[in-house]
Protein backbone atom coordinates (compact mmCIF):
# COMPACT_ATOMS: atom_id res chain seq x y z
CA UNK A 1 0.00 0.00 0.00
CA UNK A 2 2.01 2.82 -1.15
CA UNK A 3 1.86 6.71 -0.54
CA UNK A 4 3.30 9.22 -3.53
CA UNK A 5 1.83 12.07 -2.04
CA UNK A 6 0.82 13.56 1.04
CA UNK A 7 -3.40 13.57 1.66
CA UNK A 8 -6.29 11.68 2.54
CA UNK A 9 -6.67 8.01 3.30
CA UNK A 10 -7.13 7.77 -1.04
CA UNK A 11 -3.58 8.51 -1.47
CA UNK A 12 -2.85 5.02 -0.36
CA UNK A 13 -3.07 2.75 -3.35
CA UNK A 14 -2.21 -0.91 -3.83
CA UNK A 15 0.53 -1.62 -5.55
CA UNK A 16 2.33 -4.92 -7.28
CA UNK A 17 5.94 -4.37 -6.12
CA UNK A 18 9.04 -6.30 -6.84
CA UNK A 19 9.61 -9.21 -3.37
CA UNK A 20 12.25 -7.83 -1.44
CA UNK A 21 15.29 -10.01 -1.07
CA UNK A 22 17.17 -10.00 2.75
CA UNK A 23 20.86 -8.51 2.65
CA UNK A 24 23.43 -9.48 4.87
CA UNK A 25 22.30 -9.90 8.92
CA UNK A 26 18.22 -9.27 7.59
CA UNK A 27 15.23 -11.43 7.49
CA UNK A 28 11.91 -11.16 5.48
CA UNK A 29 8.85 -11.81 6.84
CA UNK A 30 5.51 -12.43 5.59
CA UNK A 31 2.81 -10.23 7.42
CA UNK A 32 0.57 -11.14 9.26
CA UNK A 33 -0.74 -8.54 11.27
CA UNK A 34 0.24 -4.74 11.24
CA UNK A 35 -1.56 -2.33 13.62
CA UNK A 36 -2.87 0.99 12.40
CA UNK A 37 -1.19 4.13 14.28
CA UNK A 38 -2.66 7.41 14.60
CA UNK A 39 0.48 9.84 14.61
CA UNK A 40 3.10 7.33 12.51
CA UNK A 41 0.25 6.26 10.47
CA UNK A 42 -2.71 8.75 9.94
CA UNK A 43 -0.21 11.96 10.50
CA UNK A 44 2.55 10.82 8.62
CA UNK A 45 0.10 10.27 5.76
CA UNK A 46 -1.53 13.31 6.01
CA UNK A 47 1.53 15.38 5.74
CA UNK A 48 1.52 16.91 9.18
CA UNK A 49 4.06 14.69 10.93
CA UNK A 50 6.57 17.03 12.82
CA UNK A 51 9.58 15.54 11.45
CA UNK A 52 11.30 15.18 7.59
CA UNK A 53 9.22 12.23 5.87
CA UNK A 54 10.35 10.91 2.65
CA UNK A 55 8.26 10.03 -0.39
CA UNK A 56 7.26 7.28 -1.78
CA UNK A 57 6.60 5.49 1.34
CA UNK A 58 4.48 2.21 2.80
CA UNK A 59 3.44 2.67 6.13
CA UNK A 60 3.70 0.40 9.22
CA UNK A 61 5.60 0.10 11.92
CA UNK A 62 6.11 -3.20 13.96
CA UNK A 63 4.33 -5.43 11.51
CA UNK A 64 4.24 -9.45 12.82
CA UNK A 65 4.74 -12.41 10.74
CA UNK A 66 6.88 -15.56 9.82
CA UNK A 67 10.17 -15.25 8.70
CA UNK A 68 10.43 -16.80 4.60
CA UNK A 69 14.05 -16.03 4.11
CA UNK A 70 16.91 -15.43 5.74
CA UNK A 71 20.44 -13.30 4.56
CA UNK A 72 23.92 -14.28 4.83
CA UNK A 73 25.77 -14.17 8.28
CA UNK A 74 22.28 -14.48 10.42
CA UNK A 75 22.52 -16.98 13.31
CA UNK A 76 19.89 -15.78 15.32
CA UNK A 77 16.53 -16.80 13.01
CA UNK A 78 15.61 -19.32 11.03
CA UNK A 79 12.79 -20.22 8.61
CA UNK A 80 9.55 -20.37 10.04
CA UNK A 81 10.30 -18.34 13.25
CA UNK A 82 7.32 -16.18 14.34
CA UNK A 83 8.09 -12.91 15.19
CA UNK A 84 6.98 -8.98 15.82
CA UNK A 85 9.44 -6.61 14.33
CA UNK A 86 10.86 -3.18 15.28
CA UNK A 87 11.70 -1.17 12.76
CA UNK A 88 13.64 2.18 14.14
CA UNK A 89 16.11 3.86 12.08
CA UNK A 90 18.82 6.09 12.82
CA UNK A 91 17.81 9.65 11.40
CA UNK A 92 20.17 11.09 9.07
CA UNK A 93 20.80 14.18 10.70
CA UNK A 94 21.40 13.52 14.53
CA UNK A 95 19.71 16.33 15.86
CA UNK A 96 16.70 14.71 14.78
CA UNK A 97 17.21 11.91 17.43
CA UNK A 98 16.19 8.07 16.91
CA UNK A 99 13.66 8.04 13.84
CA UNK A 100 11.02 5.70 13.12
CA UNK A 101 10.62 2.85 10.05
CA UNK A 102 7.18 4.45 8.28
CA UNK A 103 9.51 8.03 8.05
CA UNK A 104 12.20 6.78 6.52
CA UNK A 105 11.91 3.51 6.06
CA UNK A 106 9.41 1.06 3.79
CA UNK A 107 6.60 -0.61 6.61
CA UNK A 108 4.43 -3.00 7.03
CA UNK A 109 1.58 -2.55 4.98
CA UNK A 110 2.90 -5.04 2.61
CA UNK A 111 2.61 -8.73 1.97
CA UNK A 112 6.41 -8.50 3.01
CA UNK A 113 8.46 -6.66 4.79
CA UNK A 114 12.47 -6.74 5.02
CA UNK A 115 13.89 -6.63 8.44
CA UNK A 116 17.25 -6.12 10.31
CA UNK A 117 17.38 -9.74 12.05
CA UNK A 118 18.38 -8.19 15.47
CA UNK A 119 15.26 -5.84 15.35
CA UNK A 120 13.33 -8.83 15.30
CA UNK A 121 11.64 -9.95 18.35
CA UNK A 122 10.31 -13.91 18.59
CA UNK A 123 6.51 -14.60 19.38
CA UNK A 124 5.67 -16.60 22.54
CA UNK A 125 3.30 -19.71 21.86
CA UNK A 126 0.24 -18.28 22.66
CA UNK A 127 0.23 -14.73 21.17
CA UNK A 128 -1.45 -14.64 17.88
CA UNK A 129 0.36 -11.99 15.31
CA UNK A 130 -2.79 -9.09 15.92
CA UNK A 131 -2.00 -8.83 19.79
CA UNK A 132 1.73 -9.37 18.94
CA UNK A 133 1.74 -6.26 16.98
CA UNK A 134 -0.38 -4.32 19.22
CA UNK A 135 1.34 -5.49 22.10
CA UNK A 136 4.78 -4.76 20.19
CA UNK A 137 3.88 -1.01 19.69
CA UNK A 138 2.33 -0.17 23.01
CA UNK A 139 3.24 -1.69 25.94
CA UNK A 140 7.09 -1.55 25.77
CA UNK A 141 6.58 2.08 25.57
CA UNK A 142 4.79 2.23 28.40
CA UNK A 143 6.84 0.02 30.84
CA UNK A 144 9.68 2.73 29.35
CA UNK A 145 7.71 5.90 30.10
CA UNK A 146 6.27 4.85 33.59
CA UNK A 147 9.44 2.39 34.65
CA UNK A 148 12.55 4.31 33.49
CA UNK A 149 11.12 8.21 33.15
CA UNK A 150 8.70 8.73 35.93
CA UNK A 151 10.59 6.09 38.17
CA UNK A 152 6.87 4.78 39.28
CA UNK A 153 7.43 2.51 42.66
CA UNK A 154 4.80 0.25 43.79
CA UNK A 155 2.10 1.33 45.57
CA UNK A 156 2.01 4.65 44.37
CA UNK A 157 -0.80 6.43 42.31
CA UNK A 158 -1.48 6.70 38.36
CA UNK A 159 -3.65 8.73 36.71
CA UNK A 160 -3.94 7.09 32.81
CA UNK A 161 -5.44 9.91 30.46
CA UNK A 162 -6.62 8.34 27.17
CA UNK A 163 -7.28 5.04 28.79
CA UNK A 164 -8.78 3.08 26.21
CA UNK A 165 -6.22 4.24 23.00
CA UNK A 166 -3.38 2.52 22.02
CA UNK A 167 -1.00 3.44 24.49
CA UNK A 168 -3.18 4.53 27.22
CA UNK A 169 -4.86 0.64 27.94
CA UNK A 170 -0.94 -0.05 27.41
CA UNK A 171 0.28 2.57 30.62
CA UNK A 172 -3.02 1.46 32.42
CA UNK A 173 -1.97 -2.51 32.37
CA UNK A 174 1.79 -1.69 32.57
CA UNK A 175 1.60 0.25 35.77
CA UNK A 176 -0.79 -2.65 37.25
CA UNK A 177 2.46 -5.16 36.40
CA UNK A 178 4.39 -2.36 38.39
CA UNK A 179 2.23 -2.72 41.57
CA UNK A 180 0.72 0.71 40.98
CA UNK A 181 -3.07 2.25 41.75
CA UNK A 182 -4.47 3.12 39.12
CA UNK A 183 -7.19 5.12 37.90
CA UNK A 184 -8.40 5.32 34.16
CA UNK A 185 -9.80 8.51 32.80
CA UNK A 186 -11.06 8.88 29.70
CA UNK A 187 -13.72 10.62 27.60
CA UNK A 188 -16.91 8.29 27.82
CA UNK A 189 -18.16 5.71 29.80
CA UNK A 190 -17.78 2.93 27.79
CA UNK A 191 -13.89 3.84 27.37
CA UNK A 192 -13.46 4.29 31.22
CA UNK A 193 -15.10 0.69 31.63
CA UNK A 194 -12.68 -0.59 29.40
CA UNK A 195 -9.67 0.47 31.15
CA UNK A 196 -11.65 -0.83 34.54
CA UNK A 197 -11.84 -4.30 32.31
CA UNK A 198 -7.81 -3.84 31.63
CA UNK A 199 -7.34 -3.68 35.64
CA UNK A 200 -8.07 -0.29 36.43
CA UNK A 201 -8.66 0.70 40.38
CA UNK A 202 -11.14 3.21 39.74
CA UNK A 203 -12.12 5.50 36.70
CA UNK A 204 -13.11 8.85 35.78
CA UNK A 205 -15.55 10.48 32.90
CA UNK A 206 -13.34 13.54 32.16
CA UNK A 207 -15.98 14.84 29.97
CA UNK A 208 -19.05 14.52 32.80
CA UNK A 209 -16.78 14.45 35.79
CA UNK A 210 -14.66 17.13 37.35
CA UNK A 211 -10.85 15.07 36.68
CA UNK A 212 -9.21 17.11 39.60
CA UNK A 213 -11.59 16.63 42.29
CA UNK A 214 -12.38 13.32 41.30
CA UNK A 215 -9.00 12.35 41.54
CA UNK A 216 -8.51 13.89 45.04
CA UNK A 217 -11.41 12.07 46.33
CA UNK A 218 -9.90 8.53 44.93
CA UNK A 219 -6.38 9.81 46.63
CA UNK A 220 -8.13 10.61 49.60
CA UNK A 221 -6.74 14.28 49.27
CA UNK A 222 -3.17 13.10 48.59
CA UNK A 223 -3.34 13.56 44.98
CA UNK A 224 -1.46 11.15 42.12
CA UNK A 225 2.00 10.48 42.16
CA UNK A 226 2.29 10.03 38.64
CA UNK A 227 0.27 11.16 35.07
CA UNK A 228 0.07 9.09 32.16
CA UNK A 229 -0.26 11.82 29.59
CA UNK A 230 -0.23 11.43 25.58
CA UNK A 231 -3.32 13.88 24.52
CA UNK A 232 -2.35 17.37 25.18
CA UNK A 233 -6.02 18.78 25.11
CA UNK A 234 -5.41 22.91 26.37
CA UNK A 235 -8.80 21.86 28.70
CA UNK A 236 -7.80 18.24 30.23
CA UNK A 237 -4.10 18.62 30.59
CA UNK A 238 -4.43 21.21 33.44
CA UNK A 239 -6.89 19.72 35.26
CA UNK A 240 -4.70 16.12 35.12
CA UNK A 241 -1.69 18.60 36.41
CA UNK A 242 -3.78 20.02 39.22
CA UNK A 243 -4.23 16.49 40.27
CA UNK A 244 -0.83 15.63 41.04
CA UNK A 245 0.57 15.12 44.62
CA UNK A 246 3.89 16.78 45.71
CA UNK A 247 7.15 15.67 44.12
CA UNK A 248 4.59 14.26 41.29
CA UNK A 249 5.82 13.93 38.08
CA UNK A 250 3.50 14.17 34.28
CA UNK A 251 5.03 11.75 31.61
CA UNK A 252 3.75 12.25 28.43
CA UNK A 253 4.50 11.03 24.80
CA UNK A 254 1.58 12.51 22.79
CA UNK A 255 -0.40 15.57 21.73
CA UNK A 256 -3.60 14.33 19.90
CA UNK A 257 -5.12 16.85 21.45
CA UNK A 258 -3.12 19.58 19.80
CA UNK A 259 -0.35 19.46 22.22
CA UNK A 260 -0.30 23.50 23.24
CA UNK A 261 -1.69 23.59 26.45
CA UNK A 262 -1.85 25.80 29.82
CA UNK A 263 0.32 25.50 32.33
CA UNK A 264 0.06 25.98 36.41
CA UNK A 265 3.55 27.06 36.98
CA UNK A 266 2.99 28.10 40.90
CA UNK A 267 2.24 24.95 41.19
CA UNK A 268 4.98 23.37 39.02
CA UNK A 269 7.31 24.76 42.02
CA UNK A 270 5.20 25.15 44.64
CA UNK A 271 4.90 21.35 44.81
CA UNK A 272 7.53 20.49 43.24
CA UNK A 273 6.45 18.92 40.18
CA UNK A 274 8.62 17.26 37.23
CA UNK A 275 7.39 17.12 33.57
CA UNK A 276 8.76 14.41 31.25
CA UNK A 277 8.41 14.60 27.36
CA UNK A 278 9.64 11.50 26.06
CA UNK A 279 9.70 9.19 23.05
CA UNK A 280 9.66 5.13 23.13
CA UNK A 281 13.31 4.96 23.27
CA UNK A 282 12.44 1.00 24.24
CA UNK A 283 14.94 -2.14 24.06
CA UNK A 284 15.00 -5.79 22.72
CA UNK A 285 14.12 -6.33 26.40
CA UNK A 286 11.24 -4.39 26.56
CA UNK A 287 9.71 -5.94 24.13
CA UNK A 288 10.56 -9.69 24.91
CA UNK A 289 8.79 -8.81 28.76
CA UNK A 290 5.67 -6.82 27.22
CA UNK A 291 5.06 -10.37 25.10
CA UNK A 292 5.95 -12.70 27.27
CA UNK A 293 3.39 -10.82 30.07
CA UNK A 294 0.74 -10.99 27.01
CA UNK A 295 1.95 -14.85 26.97
CA UNK A 296 0.70 -15.08 30.63
CA UNK A 297 -1.76 -13.64 30.21
CA UNK A 298 -1.61 -10.28 32.16
CA UNK A 299 -1.49 -7.75 29.33
CA UNK A 300 -4.04 -7.72 26.67
CA UNK A 301 -4.65 -5.66 23.59
CA UNK A 302 -7.47 -4.07 22.88
CA UNK A 303 -8.62 -5.08 19.25
CA UNK A 304 -11.60 -3.11 17.31
CA UNK A 305 -11.09 -4.78 13.72
CA UNK A 306 -8.73 -6.77 11.77
CA UNK A 307 -9.32 -5.39 8.05
CA UNK A 308 -7.74 -6.78 4.66
CA UNK A 309 -4.57 -4.55 3.40
CA UNK A 310 -6.69 -3.23 0.27
CA UNK A 311 -8.89 -1.40 2.98
CA UNK A 312 -6.19 0.53 4.49
CA UNK A 313 -7.82 3.62 3.35
CA UNK A 314 -11.35 2.43 5.61
CA UNK A 315 -8.96 1.53 7.93
CA UNK A 316 -7.73 5.26 8.68
CA UNK A 317 -11.27 6.38 8.21
CA UNK A 318 -11.94 4.90 11.07
CA UNK A 319 -8.83 5.84 13.51
CA UNK A 320 -9.59 9.68 12.12
CA UNK A 321 -12.69 8.99 13.08
CA UNK A 322 -12.22 8.45 16.95
CA UNK A 323 -15.57 6.30 17.24
CA UNK A 324 -14.35 2.77 17.62
CA UNK A 325 -12.66 1.35 20.94
CA UNK A 326 -9.35 -0.26 20.19
CA UNK A 327 -7.07 -0.85 17.64
CA UNK A 328 -7.54 -1.57 14.03
CA UNK A 329 -5.47 -4.22 12.75
CA UNK A 330 -4.36 -4.93 8.81
CA UNK A 331 -3.44 -8.54 7.55
CA UNK A 332 -2.05 -8.51 4.34
CA UNK A 333 -2.70 -12.02 3.98
CA UNK A 334 -6.82 -12.21 4.47
CA UNK A 335 -8.43 -11.44 0.86
CA UNK A 336 -11.08 -8.24 0.23
CA UNK A 337 -14.15 -9.88 -1.28
CA UNK A 338 -14.67 -6.97 -3.51
CA UNK A 339 -10.88 -7.69 -4.90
Amino acid sequence: MVIREFGPPSVMRLEELADPRPGPGEVLVRVHAVAVNRTLDTVVRAGKFKRRVTLPLVLGIDPAGVIVEVGTGVASRKLGDRVVTSTRVQSESAADGPQLGSVHAWGGYAEYFKAQADGTTLIPDGVDFPIATVVGRHAPTAFYLLRDRAKLASGEWVLVMGAAGGLGSAGVQAAKCLGAKVIAAAGADERVNAGLALGADAGVNYRTQDLTAEAMRITEGKGVNVVFENIGDPDLFPKAFAALARNGRLVTAGGHGGGIVPLDVNQLYLKQITVIGATGQTTPADLALSLQVAAQGRFKAVIACILPLSQAPLAHELVESRSILGKVVLDPTLHDTNE
